[in-house]
């Protein structure tokens, strides 16, 4: 697997909660050479699994979620379109952006702004409130309104490209590199003989709640989980207590909302392998789908692995390609051996 062609590829698609079709249908396609079987279930997630063939098999799933940040159409005035959040939007972001509006046949738009020239002095330092923004597609009140329903969503514009060093620069990265993690740990374990049955998901709807982790794992039943997500890396303007940077392995969260024992094994597995990692102390709510599959049915045993990324819900969201393939090192190490080594564990 080229790790970044399909990084690339998954990036440049639209994909925001809730209109994540598309990219469901790619990231099952994507999983069929490693696993048994993959399909989009009903409420949009990519599932995949390979079964490893012993009767009542532990379960073990991997997640991570597919949609994105993005914009919805809420109306159109003089041509110019207003607009609504998808997921955690920051407005200071928009002004001057490219975006793609997602019609039948996707259009372009940007994000519309004042030039320096006219703004008011006390407005120079300020950020625009989204209810003031509008989005131009080149187009009059009547074409807009012909041809860019009411509720449309919208993303931005690209996909990912190339910075020195192995660093790779782009929109969605959030979280698409991690269910990119997910197939090359896929692709790791391909040829190994597992003790536990290997589902992978591609949920749906993370960035407005959560739903498709919550309804994907009660569906799945697991007997444990693994949420892969991002997480803030080190840069000049981040808090002091930030530790890790890009280039610095994964970060294996540690904290009341993960399972001692698969924490444990995490670390284990990474200082056995000589994977580069840190620890990330989760004190509270995770920010992830971790905090909702821990209490899925009666229960799942949780753990939260997470990829340093520079610049979130931004379009010009920065990680490094080595994170990905340690990352996945870890993971395929964690699943080896599992349902005997758990047992010992719980």
């Amino acid at each position: 697997m080229d790790t970044r062609e399909v990084l690339g590829r998954l990036s440049a698609m639209a994909g925001p909660s809730g209109f994540e079709r598309m990219v469901a249908m790619q990231a099952a396609d994507l999983m069929r050479p490693f696993l048994d079987e993959a399909n989009v279930d009903r409420f949009g997630n990519a599932v995949g699994v390979r079964l490893c063939g012993r009767p009542g098999a532990p379960r073990l799933l991997l997640d991570a979620h597919l949609d994105e940040i993005g914009l919805i159409v809420t109306g159109i005035e003089e041509g110019f379109l207003r607009f609504r959040t998808i997921g955690g939007v920051d407005p200071r972001m928009l002004p001057d952006r490219e975006l793609t509006v997602l019609t039948g046949t996707p259009i372009l738009g940007v994000v519309a702004c004042l030039p320096p020239h006219v703004l008011k002095a006390e407005d120079k330092e300020k950020s625009i409130p989204i209810d003031q923004l509008r989005v131009d597609i080149g187009m009059s009140q009547e074409e807009a309104q012909r041809r860019v329903p009411i509720g449309t969503p919208m993303v931005s514009r690209g996909s990912c490209f190339d910075l020195m060093n192995g660093k790779v620069c782009g929109k969605s990265m959030d979280d698409r590199s991690c269910f990119t993690i997910l197939l090359r740990t896929a692709e790791l374990l391909r040829d190994k003989t597992l003790d536990v049955d290997l589902y992978i998901m591609g949920s749906t709807r993370e960035e407005v709640g959560g739903a498709g982790a919550k309804v994907g794992t009660y569906s799945l039943h697991p007997d444990c989980c693994v949420a892969v997500d991002v997480t803030h890396a080190k840069t000049p303007d981040n808090p002091k207590g930030r530790r890790s940077g890009t280039g610095g392995g994964p970060q294996i969260g540690v904290g009341p909302n993960m399972t001692r024992w698969m924490t444990e094994r995490m670390v284990s597995k990474a200082k056995e392998l000589g994977i580069p990692y840190d620890l990330e102390v989760m004190e509270g709510h995770t920010g992830t789908n971790g905090w909702h599959m821990q209490i899925v049915r009666e229960g799942i045993a949780t753990s939260v692995v997470s990829l340093p990324l520079k610049y979130m819900h931004s379009p010009i969201e920065v990680l490094d390609l080595a994170d990905i393939e340690s990352s996945a090192t870890l993971l395929a190490a964690f699943a080896e051996n599992l349902g005997k080594e758990a047992k010992e564990l719980c």
